[in-house]
């Protein structure tokens, strides 16, 4: 499958006319060569060429790790003490390939310096973009990838029954979040998806509160966000429950905001303008008077990051196609009372979709 993804990212280069990629991203590196390690201020790249056979240079402590992980072509090591530039410039020069015209790099994520190491090596090429065929061969999901989610979303859904059966009287914020991340672990659970948020009362109306030391009291919104990384993808769940007791403005808040989640979840079949998700739970949310609390894009791409493409913004005129999985998080956060956020990781099927995670939307009222 890497091969293929490999052959796919060569023929765009074909197609574009342009003369090599280089690949530095750790998500872009994992989807095409298998390999997942974050080499921290260490240069880590993989080299496509058009006429060329591609190679891969990371520091030598990760050589082997590379060579494990299936990458079958050239694999360069370098020490701490060496210029791994010089070994770039060899490995170039020696697939003749040093008066290319045209190469491809990530926009979006490419340090200016490194930028600037390449066209010491490449004075003639100017550096265009290979954000947009990376994001649209991750795109579509084949199916391991698909039943790696689908894994993900299943500790997603566990981390939030743990939160749930951690509330009480007086805990914190970081006391639930701990025993969430602890019980996690257990299940073998290395890294969350991002920063696990677990939120009480008012603060649930901040889209992304940082949890602390606050104490829950009856009355109370729980907000519960968070994901895990399973075999280097990503699931990312949202939940909002009542701690005791709920006012009639809460509740109202509550049911708007799942019938926009559930509205937006029914259109979502191949075939769909992304834009309009969004449009169709925005629309629910300002008819019932929230509008202004209503911030943030509907949702996000959902694989190898937490947040890839596409953006669920309804100026997005893409459509929707078999395979893609995306967040649909519609929230509502008002300053004075707290906030609710329902949020599901969503596959689209041959005929509709499948919603990956399955813990329980109707509001709970925790006693």
């Amino acid at each position: 499958m890497k091969k293929e993804r490999l052959q796919k990212l060569g023929d765009w280069l074909n197609e574009q006319n342009t003369d090599a990629a280089f690949i530095s991203s750790t998500e872009n590196i994992f989807y095409l060569t298998n390999f997942y390690t974050d080499p921290h201020e260490r240069l880590m790249g993989l080299f496509v060429f058009k006429e060329a056979e591609p190679f891969f240079i990371c520091p030598g402590m990760e050589v082997s790790q590379a060579r494990d992980a299936g990458f079958e072509g050239e694999i360069i090591g370098y020490a701490d003490h060496e210029d791994p530039w010089e070994k770039v410039k060899t490995a170039i020069h020696k697939r003749g390939r040093q008066n290319m015209k045209q190469a491809a790099v990530e926009k979006e994520l490419l340090p200016f310096s490194r930028a600037e190491e390449i066209q010491k090596i490449l004075p003639d090429a100017a550096l265009v973009s290979a954000e947009e065929i990376m994001n649209e061969l991750r795109l579509v999901k084949d199916e391991k990838e698909l039943a790696v989610l689908k894994q993900a979303a299943e500790l997603a859904d566990y981390g939030v029954e743990i939160g749930v059966q951690s509330l009480k009287e007086g805990v914190s914020e970081m006391d639930v979040l701990a025993r969430i991340e602890y019980e996690l672990k257990r299940k073998g659970i290395r890294e969350m998806s991002f920063s696990t948020m677990v939120l009480f009362g008012k603060k649930s109306g901040q889209p992304h509160g940082n949890p602390g030391l606050a104490a829950l009291k009856e009355g109370d919104f729980v907000l519960f966000d968070m994901g895990v990384v399973l075999d280097g993808y990503c699931s990312d769940i949202t939940r909002t429950l009542a701690y005791k007791s709920v006012s009639s403005e809460q509740k109202k808040i509550y049911q708007t905001v799942l019938d926009a989640q559930l509205q937006a979840l029914d259109a979502s079949r191949p075939g769909t303008r992304i834009g309009d998700l969004d449009q169709i739970a925005r629309d629910v949310i300002t008819n019932a008077g929230y509008g202004e609390y209503f911030p943030h894009r509907l949702g996000h791409g959902l694989g190898i990051s937490v947040h890839e493409y596409p953006s669920i913004s309804h100026t997005n005129n893409g459509v929707l196609k078999e395979g893609m999985v995306y967040t649909i998080e519609p929230g509502i956060y008002v300053p004075e009372i707290g906030g609710v956020r329902i949020e599901d990781d969503v596959c689209i099927t041959k005929d509709g979709h499948e919603t990956l995670t399955k813990f329980p939307k109707d509001l709970q009222i925790i006693q």
